[in-house]
C-alpha cells in the first residue's frame, strides 16, 4: 500500500545530506514551508545550495536557515529588501555565495528540469552583467541568452491538502513556486494542514499529482506565518 505520509517533520527531513541543493517554495512569506524550514534547522544538514525567490525575511524562515549558517549558496531572483539585514552582513562579509536569477528565468530554469529541457534561450538578462560567460544567440534579429535548468536534490514546499499517494492541494497564492520545485527535485517533501481520505480530492483540482512527491506531513495551522504575514 503506497502511504507517503510522514509521522512527523523530523522524520520527512532525516535523510537531506550535507552539501544538497534545497528547492524552498515560497513567495515571501505566501507559500513558504515554515515548518519544514525550521525543521531542517533542527536536523543540522551544512553546506546547502538554496533556491528560493528571495533571501529570507527578517529573522524567521529562509532568513533564521541563513543566519544558522547552514548555507553556502543561494540562488534567488530578490536577495535585499528592507528586512533582508541577514543575508546582507553574510553576502558582504564573503560568507555566503549569491547566483542572482531574473524571476522569470528562475521559474522557467526550475521548470525545466521538471520538463526535462536540456537548456533554453531567453531574452531577459542580454546585456547586463547576468549574462557574463554565457552563451547567446541571435533568433529572429533578437538578442538570446542560454540559460540551464536547476535540478536539485531535495524540494521543501507547503500545500493545503493531501492525501497517502501525495496529491497536493493548493490554497491561492501559496500555490506560487510548489508545483514546478515539486517537479525538478529527486525528493519532494510538502507539508499540509490536512490530510484527506485517498479518493477525496477532486481530480481536477490537484495541481500536483503524487507522482512528484516521496513526503507529506501534517502541520498545525497559524494565524500569522513568517515576518508576521498571514498564513497561506
Amino acid at each position: 500500500m503506497i502511504n507517503k505520509i510522514a509521522a512527523s517533520v523530523e522524520e520527512a527531513l532525516a535523510p537531506i545530506q550535507d552539501g544538497a541543493t534545497v528547492l524552498i517554495g515560497g513567495f515571501g512569506g505566501a507559500g513558504q514551508p515554515a515548518e519544514l524550514i525550521d525543521g531542517l534547522i533542527a536536523q543540522g544538514a551544512q553546506d546547502l545550495v538554496i533556491v528560493n525567490n528571495n533571501a529570507g525575511n527578517g529573522e524567521t524562515g529562509l532568513a533564521a536557515l541563513l543566519k544558522a549558517g547552514q548555507v553556502r549558496k543561494i540562488i534567488c531572483s530578490f536577495p535585499r529588501q528592507a528586512d533582508s539585514h541577514i543575508f546582507d552582513a553574510l553576502y558582504r562579509s564573503g560568507k555566503l555565495e549569491l547566483e542572482l536569477v531574473p524571476q522569470g528565468n528562475l521559474a522557467e530554469r526550475i521548470r525545466a528540469a521538471g520538463a526535462g529541457i536540456g537548456a533554453f534561450f531567453t531574452p531577459t538578462g542580454f546585456g547586463t552583467l547576468l549574462a557574463e560567460g554565457k552563451e547567446t544567440r541571435e533568433i529572429n534579429g533578437r538578442q538570446y541568452v542560454l540559460e540551464y535548468p536547476i535540478h536539485a536534490d531535495y524540494a521543501l514546499i507547503k500545500a493545503e491538502t493531501g492525501d497517502r499517494w501525495g496529491n497536493l492541494v493548493y490554497r491561492k497564492t501559496a500555490r506560487n513556486f510548489g508545483p514546478i520545485m515539486a517537479s525538478a527535485a529527486k525528493v519532494t517533501i510538502a507539508s499540509v494542514h490536512d490530510i484527506v481520505e485517498l479518493g477525496s480530492l477532486d481530480p481536477e483540482a490537484v495541481v500536483t499529482p503524487g507522482l512528484y512527491v516521496q513526503h507529506v506531513v501534517k502541520v498545525a495551522r497559524t494565524a500569522t506565518g513568517p515576518a508576521g504575514f498571514k498564513s497561506a
